[in-house]
């Protein structure tokens, strides 16, 4: 890791004007950051701690659905009542994400955010062409050992997977990302590798994720969240996912 430059928001404006410089990083709960920074792969010149700002962790429940602020952590989505009770499929993939740990330290914003990856992106110094990493150096995990890669979405630039569980619920019941002034259907967020595989969010520099907004349906309130995986716990899906019944909803 090397030296960076430390910032704690005091507000959502004074946020996304630091995070919009180059180099800086907005930090959360941190989880994918300091795992990709030990491996050399993040590498911030200045991080913009975000977690002190008020009103991004609440979860507000009505007839028209859920509003998740982005600061909320996996765990308590996870368990809140509201959510189990209209959106059981957003509660079972959470529960199924990652350890304990890192579900109590997570946010739902940073989980979005987190980078679509795979092991030869996570490991620069044996394996040095990553258009990721470094586009136009190449893709060392085409020709390479593929198990656990995408098999759909993908492009010759990159075969990597997004190991979310979260946002697989999220895309079968139109949930949308609140940026700001902007607001992006989850499906429309997530980018296709194509020739630019680095861009992975239809995020601009001076955006951050508020809040995730999740209209409420009877597919929604009757859905649930499937995951295969090799072991029970701590374990990216091999295969997901999510759907409801009583009308509409459905993705995986």
């Amino acid at each position: 890791m090397r030296d960076f430059s430390y910032l704690r928001a005091t507000s959502v404006d004074a946020a996304r004007q630091a995070a919009a410089l180059p180099g800086a990083m907005l930090l959360a709960g941190g989880t994918t950051l300091i795992d990709l920074a030990k491996c050399g792969v993040a590498e911030p010149d200045s991080l913009v701690d975000i977690t002190h700002l008020k009103g991004l962790d609440t979860i507000e429940i009505d007839e028209r659905g859920a509003v998740i602020g982005a600061l909320a952590r996996m765990s308590h989505v996870a368990d809140h009542a509201g959510i189990k009770g209209g959106f059981p499929a957003v509660s079972e993939a959470l529960w199924q994400a990652a350890s304990a740990q890192l579900r109590n330290m997570a946010t739902v914003g940073g989980n979005l955010m987190q980078r679509t990856r795979c092991p030869y992106f996570r490991d620069p110094s044996n394996f040095a062409a990553c258009n990721k990493r470094e586009p136009g150096s190449g893709c060392s995990a085409i020709g390479g050992v593929t198990r656990g890669h995408a098999v759909l979405g993908t492009s010759e630039s990159c075969i990597a997977t997004y190991p979310g569980d979260l946002v697989t619920a999220l895309v079968a019941f139109d949930a949308v990302v609140h940026l700001g002034e902007r607001r992006v259907l989850v499906d429309d967020f997530f980018l296709l590798p194509g020739t630019t595989p680095q861009k992975e969010h239809a995020i601009e520099p001076g955006e951050m994720i508020t809040a995730i907004e999740i209209p409420g349906s009877a597919a929604a309130r009757r859905s649930t969240y499937v995951k295969v995986r090799d072991r029970q716990s701590y374990e990216f899906a091999a295969a997901s996912a999510a759907g409801g019944g009583g009308g509409g909803g459905g993705g995986g």
